[in-house]
């Protein structure tokens, strides 16, 4: 018997009614099936109530467990006009002040309800004069300023606020590691955790195994304060990491169908490429989930924060490496010590490695071209430096000189988080340094090549590591309570800030060899800049583009001239 179809008002009417009747026996879980004999029976008895089809209460249905309630209409409402939301927070104020806020869970999800923060309830914070950060405060990026400077850009400044967005005993977090070892891992997995239990007393927690792919993998542990007690004094991850295995769809998936509405992302630039990606679809969902990227790099190249964890603890551990070649090169008559330290794409480490120890003779990164024969060349710079003193020491990051490895030897293979497969640096310029002595019967050389690369990634961190890696997750927690999403937190200027996700990912930070920086370590090791006049005016152009990163931003950031007074 067919029914006649009612008005689409009363059909509305009837499915608001509906919905309310049959919520208890909705299923939560994306992924499962509705094709159930109950499933079907319920269908059937419903259309007989609406006058409408089996099927079409059955795709209802499914709508409204994929959604969350919403009618299929509804739920494409929303993704149209979270996708417009997904846009940067730009803020404008007087004088030239800038605010590139992070997301926020009122940007996009309505009648949303706060609770006071609990840790004015906290014992342990009974002393402290202001629990809570004041909504308007902000971080500047740039403070060395003149007298008719902008106010420039500025960042959401971390910490408690006095609202918080979540319940207690509502969140369940989980926490993940992506990308390669660093000093430091534990530390922070371990402060997240017990950020989280003392402070708001979270006490479900969930260990997210073997990097992004452990999310659809159903890889997991239950993380407790207990468990994690002493894993700081270890190296390494105990959730374990791996390199890409980043699925959108089945990571989001994943995150809805256990319930998680906290997500803290432990990694790399590329790491956090893919939480903005996860945090955007979940966004066009309309779901209440924070998800916090905690910048991870012991190479130190993500763009806007000052440092990041894992670096003090990687330069204190090279300067090991760097002790033993000088004793080998000093041994030795004309002894040549080469150390090869981490840095792909920048050379912080090389660089303050190199600027603490004093021994080295030669430092090269990939941010400043080098070439080996001919006036001015490496391999004569050597040659001068032994007949000077009788032995030195180079120190070389692993990305330097890879545009003048032969083509023959060029690897054009990536790994699996996208990054092109470096070719040792080091073993290649051992020969060729032993090459060019080998036909110098006066002059023979005695090399010692030293790759300590894997001993300081799977190192403890340092006790400074330490301290920063707890600010920096209880800075994460603080920010995901209060609501705030989309983001990854780190320092500024000494002030840790939430940096909007398209901030560190749009470009890394690299080492200007135009700064002063590099001029201290030039003067420290006393070796040429193997740079050219054109490359330098290059540079200076490259500097420009930093500071005017378009017309809209070009009178907060000042002129070139002032940019560079001030660096």
């Amino acid at each position: 018997m067919k029914h006649k179809p009612l008005p689409s008002h009363q059909q509305t009417e009837k499915l608001t009614l509906l919905e309310t009747k049959t919520k208890k026996s909705q299923m939560g879980s994306l992924g499962t099936s509705d094709s159930t004999p109950n499933s079907k029976s319920n269908a059937s008895g419903h259309a007989s109530e609406l006058g409408v089809s089996p099927s079409k209460v059955l795709r209802n249905l499914l709508a409204e467990k994929i959604s969350g309630g919403m009618s299929r209409l509804e739920s494409a409402k929303r993704k149209i006009k979270n996708t417009e939301k997904m846009k940067p927070k730009i803020v404008i104020g007087d004088g030239g002040y800038v605010l590139e806020d992070v997301p926020h869970f009122s940007d996009y999800i309505p009648d949303l309800h706060s609770h006071p923060n609990p840790l004015q309830d906290n014992p342990a914070y009974s002393v402290v004069k202001q629990y809570f950060v004041d909504v308007d405060d902000t971080v500047a990026q740039k403070i060395v300023v003149q007298k008719n400077s902008k106010k420039g850009t500025h960042f959401r400044r971390a910490g408690p606020r006095q609202k918080v967005y979540f319940e207690s005993d509502e969140v369940k977090a989980c926490i993940v590691t992506c990308g390669g070892l660093c000093p430091g891992l534990n530390t922070v997995v371990r402060e997240l955790v017990c950020a989280l239990y003392s402070i708001y007393g979270v006490t479900k927690i969930l260990g997210i195994k073997g990097g992004y792919k452990g999310f659809y993998s159903c890889n997991t542990i239950e993380l407790t304060p207990k468990l994690v007690n002493d894993i700081h004094k270890r190296g390494g991850t105990i959730l374990g990491t791996s390199r890409g295995g980043h699925d959108t769809v089945k990571i989001v998936d994943a995150i809805q169908d256990r319930g998680i509405n906290q997500v803290y992302i432990i990694g790399g630039d590329g790491t956090q490429k893919g939480a903005s990606i996860i945090y955007e679809e979940i966004q066009r969902r309309g779901l209440k989930v924070a998800v916090v990227g905690i910048p991870k790099t012991i190479d130190n190249d993500i763009e806007v924060i000052d440092k990041s964890f894992g670096f003090d603890t990687a330069v204190e551990e090279a300067q090991k490496a760097i002790y033993a070649a000088h004793v080998e090169a000093e041994s030795h008559e004309n002894g040549i010590g080469l150390v090869k330290l981490m840095g792909r794409n920048s050379g912080f480490i090389a660089m303050y490695a190199t600027l603490a120890s004093r021994d080295v003779d030669c430092c090269l990164i990939p941010e400043s071209p080098f070439y080996l024969e001919g006036e001015g060349g490496l391999l004569e710079f050597i040659e001068k430096r032994l007949k000077e003193n009788g032995h030195m020491v180079i120190v070389a990051a692993e990305g330097a000189g890879q545009d003048l490895i032969a083509d023959s030897l060029r690897n054009t293979d990536h790994d699996a988080s996208g990054n092109k497969v470096l070719l040792d640096v080091g073993l290649w310029l051992s020969q060729k340094i032993k090459e060019h002595f080998s036909g110098k019967k006066r002059m023979r050389v005695n090399l010692k090549y030293i790759d300590p690369t894997y001993m300081i990634r799977a190192v403890p961190s340092n006790a400074s590591d330490n301290i920063y890696s707890t600010l920096l997750a209880q800075s994460a927690v603080h920010g995901a309570m209060a609501g705030y999403t989309g983001f990854t937190v780190g320092p500024v200027n000494g002030r840790h800030a939430y940096i909007p996700y398209y901030r560190i990912t749009e470009k890394q930070k690299k080492v200007v060899i135009t700064d002063r920086m590099w001029a201290r370590l030039l003067s420290s090791t006393n070796q040429p800049s193997f740079l050219s006049h054109e490359f330098i005016k290059g540079e200076e152009i490259d500097l420009e583009e930093h500071y005017h990163f378009d017309n809209e931003y070009t009178l907060c950031n000042g002129s070139l001239t002032d940019a560079i007074t001030n660096m």
